[in-house]
């Protein structure tokens, strides 16, 4: 699966909205490829006391869910379309779901494709 089919899965989720006074949720999504070919995808859920969580963590929990946690490949994309990198909270949840999600193809713009390992570059495991 390309990036750009990814891309466009993410896409297909998001759903702007606010839930209540104090959540919002659906300004991010996101897509991931697992290991068995499988994609999946989740979004953001924002609130007021930071709570929430990104929508790679909501992907990546139906991903774990299905019973699959080597993730392939990755994408978030926001509500105006750029493609996001994911923050460092994310970038460190994927990768300790599976000995080699430091493998994971994470676009993080239109110009760039890293794995997370580039992007976790002091590993603390070492």
């Amino acid at each position: 699966m390309t990036f750009d089919e990814l891309y466009t899965k993410a896409t297909a989720v998001i759903n702007s909205r606010q839930l209540s006074e104090f959540a919002s949720a659906g300004g991010v999504g996101a897509a991931i490829l697992s290991e068995g070919g499988n994609v999946y995808t989740g979004v953001c859920i924002d609130t007021a006391c930071s709570m929430g969580f990104c929508a790679e963590h909501a992907a990546a929990a139906t991903m774990i869910t299905q019973g699959e946690n080597r993730v392939l490949k990755m994408i978030a994309v926001g509500s105006d379309g750029n493609i996001l990198p994911p923050c460092g909270r994310c970038r460190e949840f994927i990768s300790q779901l599976h000995d080699e999600n430091l493998n994971t193809e994470v676009m993080v713009g239109r110009e760039g494709i890293f794995t997370l390992k580039d992007l976790l570059p002091f590993d603390w495991r070492k």
